[in-house]
């Protein structure tokens, strides 16, 4: 893929999460997409990763800001660097009892592109500053 290419792709990747739209950044994944979040194991396949959308959708409603996407040479690897506000609208497990309270903080997300599709999402996040955020 190109350097084009990649940056439309992972454009169109942060422009689905902030419409809301699972579906479309499902549509952007590879069938045996891996997906890495800073907390737990890593999740293979569009199932899991389906499935992890859901559950934070009903969990938390977030938006990007500020995103800076960085695009390898040959368009193999990208990264982006932006700002998530959000909030806690459903108590996740093992985390603070959520009450809607809102959230502001840096994260930034790698990616791994094969055959035009995103094949590996390793996002981090400072999770102590978001339980710090909502009160825990």
């Amino acid at each position: 893929m190109s350097h084009d290419t990649t940056r439309a792709l992972i454009d169109a990747y942060y422009a689905a999460f902030n419409a809301g739209d699972t579906d479309a950044m499902l549509a952007l994944v590879s069938e045996d997409i891996a997906h890495d979040v800073n907390q737990g194991e890593r999740r293979i396949g569009k199932a899991k990763f389906a499935e992890f959308n859901a559950h934070m959708t009903s969990c938390y409603k977030e938006s990007l800001s500020d995103i800076e996407v960085f695009v390898s040479e040959d368009g193999s690897r990208a990264a982006a660097e932006f700002i998530v506000s959000g909030t806690y609208l459903v108590s996740d497990e093992g985390l603070p009892e959520a009450a809607g309270q809102t959230y502001r903080l840096p994260a930034g997300t790698f990616f791994d592109i094969r055959d035009g599709r995103i094949a590996r999402i390793t996002t981090y996040y400072n999770l102590q500053d978001w339980i710090a955020q909502v009160g825990a």
